[in-house]
C-alpha cells in the first residue's frame, strides 16, 4: 500500500516500510540479504555417524522466537498493527530494534547473531558445511 508515513523522528518516509499486513517488501529496496545457510542431510548423518563411532555425546536444542533475536542490517519500518493503531499518529509507522517473523531477512539476521555466538565461543565453522560447528578441546 502506498502512502507517506513518519519516522519516529517525524521524518517523512514514502514506502520506506514493511507492511506487516500484506508482506510488502521489495527485494534490493526494502532488504539485500536474505539466504541463511541450512545444515545438508548428509552433514548431519555424517556427524551422527561419527558421533555414534566415538561414543560421543550430541546435544541439541531449539531457541524459542530464534529469529526475534535477529539484527537488522538495514532499517526497517513496520505499520501500525490494528487495534494498536495510535490516536494521536494513526499514519506513523514503527522502526524495528531487531527482526520480526514474516521479515524476509529474519532467517539471515538470526544466522549471523548465532554464527557469531558460536565463535565468540570457540566453536569453529566447518570448512566445507558452515552450518556444522566444531568445538575442539
Amino acid at each position: 500500500e502506498a502512502s507517506t508515513s513518519h519516522n519516529v523522528f517525524n521524518e517523512c518516509l514514502e514506502d520506506a516500510y514493511f507492511d506487516a499486513i500484506g508482506y510488502s517488501q521489495q527485494e534490493g529496496i526494502d532488504y539485500d540479504e536474505t539466504f541463511a545457510p541450512v545444515a545438508r542431510i548428509e552433514a548431519i548423518r555424517l556427524f551422527l555417524a561419527y558421533a555414534a563411532h566415538k561414543d560421543f555425546t550430541v546435544y541439541q536444542m531449539d531457541v524459542k522466537t530464534a529469529f526475534l533475536n535477529g539484527i537488522l542490517k538495514e532499517e526497517v519500518y513496520v505499520g501500525q498493527p490494528s487495534g494498536f493503531v495510535s490516536k494521536q499518529y494513526p499514519d506513523h509507522v514503527y522502526a524495528l530494534d531487531k527482526a520480526l517473523y514474516g521479515l524476509k531477512q529474519a532467517p539471515r539476521g538470526w544466522y549471523d547473531v548465532l554464527s557469531q555466538f558460536l565463535i565468540e565461543s570457540d566453536f569453529q565453522k566447518g570448512p566445507i558445511d558452515t552450518t556444522l560447528f566444531i568445538k575442539k578441546k
